[in-house]
């Protein structure tokens, strides 16, 4: 192979690449995984005990000392509101926590940029596949909370894949963008952080979309973590079906991105051996 000839840049080969290294991604996403809370007493325990303990804090200083509500019917009790808010952090997390990683996969896995055969463009997926197992322990503590509060679930949360699934796409896609900028951009990995938590503010995370003046809403559904959460609730918590025409309109724009992403990486990968 040669190392300086072009790289693929097609959703064809993207798509290849995804299914010749499918068992490669799940090794290495079980090695991140267990890696990360490898040494702790608790060990993979801490992946439920991390998102209880931050809902736990948000909800007190939302709930009680700002006094935030979801304008639901009716009295609106902290278990309501707790369930209702970990929604918006589930959705957040899954984002940010791939996104703040992906300055620096690159510079983490210098020994493969240095092998011409391995497949660099995974990296990002195995972030994010990382993230997504985060997530889905976070959305089991959700639903478990919800049905020992209510008594049911929602018969929707059946949808709750295919509401996520343009977010991952999305994501995924700035991921691989971000992972080329950081090799030569050190300040981005700097940066990205801020950003992500930003975002987490400017999304209805702890606040409705409806509890903002007219005038700001525009900026706040202008963030693409906002369609996201406001969906995950109807399924997961009100019991609707997500906006279909929108989730069409979103998976668009987002595979755009993930390919221009995906386009660009595998544009400038030649470089980073040059860089490292």
């Amino acid at each position: 192979m040669n190392p300086h000839a072009a790289q693929p840049i097609s959703l064809a080969s993207l798509g290849r690449s995804l299914w010749r290294n499918r068992q490669l991604i799940t090794q290495l996403t079980k090695r991140d995984v267990v890696g990360r809370y490898k040494g702790s007493v608790l060990g993979l325990a801490w992946s439920f005990f991390n998102p209880v303990l931050m809902l736990t804090v948000y909800t007190f200083v939302f709930s009680v000392v700002f006094k935030a509500r979801w304008n639901m019917d009716g009295d609106e009790s902290k278990t309501q509101f707790a369930v209702t808010l970990f929604v918006g952090m589930i959705v957040h997390g899954l984002f940010a926590e791939a996104l703040n990683r992906a300055p620096s996969l690159a510079l983490s896995n210098v020994n493969y940029i240095k092998k011409v055969v391995f497949p660099l463009e995974i990296l990002p997926v195995i972030s994010i596949g990382a993230a997504l197992f985060h997530s889905l322990v976070s959305l089991a503590v959700l639903l478990a909370a919800f049905a020992i509060f209510n008594g049911y679930l929602q018969w929707t949360v059946v949808f709750i894949p295919i509401v996520l699934l343009p977010l991952i796409i999305l994501t995924v896609g700035l991921a691989w963008i971000l992972a080329s900028l950081g090799v030569f951009l050190r300040d981005v990995g700097q940066t990205i952080g801020i950003v992500t938590t930003v975002m987490m503010f400017l999304s209805p995370v702890f606040y409705p979309v409806t509890a903002l003046p007219e005038q700001f809403r525009p900026f706040i559904m202008a963030n693409p973590l906002t369609f996201i959460i406001e969906q995950a609730r109807e399924t997961l918590i009100w019991g609707r079906s997500p906006d279909w025409s929108g989730l069409g309109i979103y998976t668009l724009v987002a595979t755009a991105v993930a390919w221009a992403g995906y386009a660009w990486f595998q544009k400038t990968r030649n470089g980073f051996a040059d860089v490292l």
